[in-house]
This record gives C-alpha cells, sequence and structure tokens, in this order.
C-alpha cells in the first residue's frame, strides 16, 4: 500500500530523469539528481513485514523513530481526559507506515486541518494538521494521532470506521517527516523512554494492567 502513495512522486522523477537525459550540458544534471530522488522515494516508502509479540498484554508502537515524550496530558480529540501519551518522531530517513499498536475495531477518524511546524514541537498536536484514531480493544480504548510535521503534507489513512484491525496492521501512513502519538488508558504501564528508537509493530511500549 505504501508503494502506491508513491507512485505519483515517482512518474515525476521518471520523466525529469528521461527529459534532462536528453537536455544539452549543463542542463542535463537534472538527469542524476532525479535518478538518486527517484531511488530515494523507492527507499523511503518501503513497508517491512513486521510479526509482533504474541502477549496479549502488552502495546507495540505505531510507528517507527524516536520517542520524545512520555507524559500524561489530557487528549484532545475523544476523551478530552488525562491519558497517557507516547510521542514518537518520525525523521525522514524512518518507515513512515504506521500500524495499530493493539488489535480492535476503528470506531472513529477525525481530521484537523493546521499548519505543519515542526513536530517535536511539544503543543502541535493541536496545532498541526491532524489525523486521530479511536480504537476500541478488548481492554479499551486507545487513541492515535497522526500529526503532519514540517516537510510532511499528506496524512494517508487505508483503514476506515468500522474496520477490525490486528495488532502491527497497517492502518495509514505519513509521507516525508512526521509524528505519531499514542493515547492510552492511565492504568497502563508504560516501558518506554524518551530518547528510546522504536519499529513499528515490533517494540512493546507499554503493558495493559494485570487482570
Amino acid at each position: 500500500m505504501a508503494f502506491r502513495e508513491a507512485r505519483p512522486v515517482l512518474l515525476g522523477l521518471l520523466i525529469v530523469t528521461v527529459v534532462g537525459a536528453l537536455l544539452p550540458h549543463p542542463v542535463c544534471w537534472l538527469a542524476p539528481l532525479a535518478a538518486l530522488l527517484f531511488g530515494y522515494v523507492l527507499w523511503f516508502f518501503r513497508d517491512p513485514e513486521r510479526t509482533p509479540p504474541a502477549d496479549g498484554d502488552v502495546i507495540v508502537s505505531a510507528a517507527d523513530g524516536k520517542v520524545i515524550f512520555v507524559d500524561e496530558v489530557e487528549e484532545p480529540s475523544y476523551t478530552r481526559q488525562k491519558m497517557k501519551r507516547v510521542a514518537v518522531f518520525l525523521s525522514v530517513f524512518d518507515v513512515h507506515v504506521n500500524r495499530l499498536p493493539y488489535a480492535g475495531t476503528i470506531k472513529k477518524i477525525t481530521h484537523q486541518p493546521g499548519r505543519f511546524l515542526d513536530a517535536r514541537v511539544p503543543d502541535i498536536d493541536v496545532r498541526n494538521e491532524a489525523m486521530s484514531w479511536l480504537v476500541a480493544t478488548r481492554r479499551g480504548d486507545i487513541i492515535i494521532r497522526q500529526i503532519a510535521g514540517l516537510i510532511a503534507r499528506r496524512i494517508v489513512a487505508w483503514a476506515k470506521e468500522g474496520d477490525t484491525l490486528a495488532m502491527a496492521e497497517r492502518f495509514g501512513m505519513i509521507r516525508f517527516g512526521s509524528r505519531t502519538d499514542v493515547y492510552l488508558p492511565m492504568d497502563c504501564e508504560v516501558s518506554v523512554r524518551p530518547g528510546e528508537r522504536v519499529k513499528g509493530g515490533l517494540t512493546v511500549i507499554a503493558r495493559w494492567p494485570r487482570r
């Protein structure tokens, strides 16, 4: 699915590469530059397979990247209540496919228009372009918030309201640098800290409370 999002960009770069190769010196430098960018875009839209942990008590990261915040904040889209938040910053070198942290049904998707500020700024979750996902699981509701960053200009949703997805199943992506926040109930035990690197669908970021 990620490659499908890359097709328009790849087509444009391919055209520039071919046309640039036919142009005389010094304009012909466009061809190798476009070819280099073509290779980068192919690499950026990579979508590796991930096998999540079998433990039914764990919650995995929704995104690849670096954890920048682990805190307790008021969730801005649905509950308006204090929840635990794990925020992951995705650089232009990270896989940008987002995966469900825990198996569940998507109850609601809300798009928020906004700005495109640096995704590492603490309060950009309510200022930037964003898409929020309310997911009902057998252990309680969780919320995922995809936030467009300084370079990212498009949030892509592959799943829709009513879909039931497995843990680590793909639900969308953000193009070219962004942030993905996961909001968890207060009784969940977070197991990552700021500065840690995580992988979507693989790295355990929290555990549900013992039953």
